[in-house]
């Protein structure tokens, strides 16, 4: 397994990923999300698995702005150009991905 947690330093959902994989002795590599932000490919990639919508953090500041924009395309700029806007913990595993805490999915990866 090659897991990947992008996730932001406060985020609750993002800890008790990170705790999930610790407890299951599964090694991880923890990414900070608004530090260095994620790549168009790993963001194509992680919307491919779960949809764009999904990736959007509707709690986040300001993000009521990507609601009227047209075209997925354009969220997919604002979400690379502000990461604040991406919901976590996004957890990755090769071609499979989820969002938010799913420990039902991980099981499964085991």
């Amino acid at each position: 397994m090659n897991i990947q947690i992008f996730g932001k330093s406060k985020c609750f959902d993002t800890k008790k990923a990170e705790r999930y994989f610790k407890e299951r002795k599964i090694k991880f590599q923890s990414i900070d999300l608004p530090r260095y932000g994620i790549s168009p490919r790993e963001l194509e990639s992680v919307a491919a698995c779960v949809g764009l919508e999904a990736l959007i953090d509707s709690k986040a500041k300001d993000a009521d702005i990507l609601k009227y924009l047209a075209y997925d395309a354009d969220k997919v700029d604002k979400l690379l150009e502000n990461p604040m806007f991406i919901k976590t913990p996004i957890v990755r595993n090769g071609k499979k991905a989820t969002v938010g805490y799913c420990p039902e999915v991980w099981k499964d990866w085991e």
